[in-house]
C-alpha cells in the first residue's frame, strides 16, 4: 500500500503539509493525512490530541491510548498529533470534545464531512 503520488491539497486550498512524524501518523504512516481507496476511515484531519478527546474516542470503542504494534500504532497521549477519521472528529465536535486542528495538514476531503468554519473554529494557533 503506497501513498498517492500527486500533491494533495489541504482545506485551505494549498499543498498538504506533514501532520506529524513522532509519532508517525497517517493512513500510509508517512506523516501526512493523505487518503486513498483503502482508507475506509478517511483519516484526513490532523489534530492535536486532548485527554477529553482520547477518553471520548475510547468510550466510542476506538482506543487510541493503548499501543498496538501489530498496526504500527504507538498509542497516543495528550499533545500528540494524529490523522483522525473525519467522521470521528465530527462526532467529537457534536459532543463538544473536538481536538484542535492543524488546517495546513488537514486534507481537503475533510470538507465532505465537516465545514471549513467548524475546522477554523478549532484551528491550532502558533
Amino acid at each position: 500500500m503506497t501513498a498517492p503520488t500527486q500533491t494533495a491539497k489541504n482545506v485551505l486550498g494549498t499543498d498538504l503539509v506533514s501532520c506529524c512524524t513522532d509519532p508517525m501518523t497517517g493512513f500510509y504512516r508517512n506523516g501526512r493525512c493523505e487518503t486513498g481507496g483503502y482508507d475506509f476511515g478517511v483519516h484526513v484531519i490532523c489534530a492535536r490530541m486532548t485527554a477529553a478527546f482520547l477518553d471520548f474516542s475510547k468510550a466510542q470503542g476506538n482506543d487510541l491510548i493503548t499501543p498496538r504494534p501489530e498496526y504500527q500504532f504507538p498509542g497516543l497521549k495528550p499533545g500528540d498529533c494524529w490523522c483522525l477519521c473525519a467522521s470521528r472528529w465530527k462526532e467529537a465536535l457534536d459532543q463538544g470534545v473536538a481536538p484542535p486542528v492543524n488546517l495546513a495538514a488537514t486534507h481537503a476531503s475533510a470538507l465532505e464531512y465537516v465545514s471549513l468554519d467548524d475546522l477554523k473554529a478549532h484551528a491550532l494557533t502558533a
